[in-house]
């Protein structure tokens, strides 16, 4: 034996017999992580801030976007939407108010808003074993056909042999609801159904299509104005998006900055976009005083608890900041809380867990925008910030551009649909068919009602555990009482609509005279929701 191993034996001993017990003792025992220490001390450093000539979201001055993509670069950003359903990042040069960027990664933004977005030859994309193009979606099956210029939301499908008709519209039998009228010119009413997701989107014109630009995807460290990503958002449907994002600021809760702007791609005829502020590690820093987390809720995230793995949960929960020192591990207990309450449980406990001052007023104005794809639509629309001194969860809205596209009329405690007639917005359930409904041949309709077997799934345990309970109606109505006094009854909603229209520019593809339309038309839908709830219960106090 070596003289130094005999020196030291005793020290090699207690090591031996310290591996021996931990092995012994801990050896089955899952080891997790949690968080500790300030979010903000890790967050990803911006090393390169490119000032740009005038402040981007500055709605006071005009503001231009051109976008310049390799031929090849753009054919495998095509190529891989079309054959696998994947928004692959490409380069491409981007100049913002004469300030030219090179080298930023752009790709493919948005899951309802890419519904409409087909293969050349018509099909949905993902066709190759893919999901069609968003993320967690199932292809169409086999016989399916889409409506020209329409598209199914994000994760449904058609069963097989199913067919919309020509043109879009109503399936062959179909009966709209007691009181609803199809508009002149087809599509469903009040701007809902396919028309909801706006004008048809096509790879053959680039300059339509919502992209999501990242500074810092090929030159670590870069930002732009502080930002290291933006996301480019169609202007249609009309200006529903942008007065949404005015309307949430307006009454105090989080939102993301906006701007508008003329845009190009390779040279395009000249359109009119709506940029906002994609969520980073400086928007998730700035979203409070303290310290706290934002996790992206994917479309894909079936909001359930799944075990403590924190693998099962990666790609159903995106983590925009502090990596390094957070994890997914204050998802997982939430999840697991309310996989395991009853309604009584919940009552009790949800402050432990969740802001409810905070969810109320969340839940109360995605009622008053008449959004049905927000945190319990099937694009799941939402953040979840988890508040590091509180050791609670608030709700961050996100993605609104099918925010007051629905039914005006819709009360205080009704569910809100993407589809008329519908749920999936307070309460959860899923879309029922119209009275007088009869399925194509091949489709078959679940017992009871609503969408076929495969279609989007809607609802959120949190959000209709909520709202089902007696025990936070009073928080829940207090909240909508307030917003909507000073906001909706007020005529303050009004105000902003044409705020926001003064904002917009003309461009080749937007005149002036269709910007005013677009705003009246608004300013009406916003009209009619004032006037039909100025008798609700909720807002009267007499509930």
């Amino acid at each position: 034996m070596p003289r130094t191993v005999r020196q030291h034996w005793k020290i090699a001993a207690t090591l031996l017999v310290f591996v021996v017990v931990m092995a012994t003792v801990f050896g089955s025992t899952r080891i997790r992580p949690y968080i500790t220490g300030d979010a903000t001390v890790i967050a990803s450093e911006i090393t390169e801030n490119v000032q740009g000539t005038v402040d981007l979201f500055d709605t006071t001055v005009s503001h231009s976007i051109s976008v310049d993509i390799d031929a090849g670069d753009y054919q495998t950003l095509k190529d891989s939407f079309q054959n696998e359903g994947v928004k692959e990042s490409v380069p491409a040069d981007i100049t913002i108010d004469g300030t030219l960027i090179s080298d930023v990664g752009i790709r493919l933004k948005g899951n309802s808003t890419l519904s409409t977005l087909s293969n050349d030859d018509g099909t949905m994309p993902g066709r190759g074993g893919g999901n069609a193009g968003a993320d967690g979606a199932a292809a169409p099956a086999d016989g399916a056909a889409m409506p020209e210029g329409g598209g199914m939301p994000e994760g449904a499908t058609m069963p097989d042999g199913a067919a919309m008709p020509e043109g879009g519209g109503m399936p062959e039998g179909a009966a709209m609801p007691e009181g609803a009228a199809m508009p002149e010119g087809g599509g469903m009413p009040g701007g809902a159904g396919m028309a909801m997701f706006g004008e048809p989107l096509s790879f053959d014109e680039p300059e339509d299509l919502p992209f999501l630009i990242d500074f810092a995807e090929y030159s670590e460290g870069r930002a732009y104005q502080g930002h290291t990503t933006l996301s480019l958002r169609p202007y249609t449907p009309a200006l529903n998006e942008s007065v949404s994002l005015a309307i949430t600021e307006a009454s105090g809760q989080a939102t993301q900055d906006f701007t508008y702007t003329t845009y190009s791609v390779n040279d395009s005829t000249e359109t009119t976009r709506l940029v906002v502020v994609a969520p980073d590690d400086d928007y998730a820093n700035s979203l409070h005083d303290g310290d706290g987390v934002l996790y992206k809720t994917g479309a894909n995230a079936s909001f359930t608890y799944q075990g403590d793995d924190q693998t099962t949960y990666a790609e159903q929960f995106t983590q925009i900041n502090a990596r390094g020192t957070a994890d997914l591990q204050p998802i997982i207990t939430l999840l697991k809380w309310l996989d395991g309450a009853d309604q009584a449980e919940f009552d009790a406990h949800l402050a432990d867990y969740v802001d409810v001052d905070s969810l109320a007023n969340y839940l109360a104005l995605q009622n008053l925008l008449g959004n049905g794809d927000d945190m319990g639509g099937p694009g799941k629309n939402f953040y979840l910030y988890y508040d590091l001194d509180t050791k609670k969860f608030s709700v961050v809205s996100w993605d609104l551009n099918l925010a007051l596209n629905s039914d005006s009329t819709a009360g205080a405690h009704d569910e809100v649909s993407m589809i008329p007639g519908g749920g999936g917005a307070g309460g959860g359930g899923m879309p029922q068919m119209p009275e007088g409904f009869t399925p194509p041949e091949g489709m078959e309709i679940p017992e009871g009602g609503g969408m076929p077997e495969g279609g989007p799934m809607l609802g959120n345990s949190l959000k209709d555990m909520f709202l089902d309970s007696t025990e936070f109606t009073d928080e829940y109505d207090a909240a909508y009482r307030t917003i909507y006094d000073e906001l909706w009854a007020s005529g303050r909603v009004l105000d902003i609509v044409d705020e926001v229209a003064a904002s917009v520019p003309t461009s080749a593809g937007l005149t002036q005279e269709e910007i005013d339309a677009d705003a009246a038309e608004l300013k009406s839908r916003l009209q009619i929701r004032i006037d039909a709830l100025a008798d609700d219960p909720v807002v009267t106090g007499s509930s």
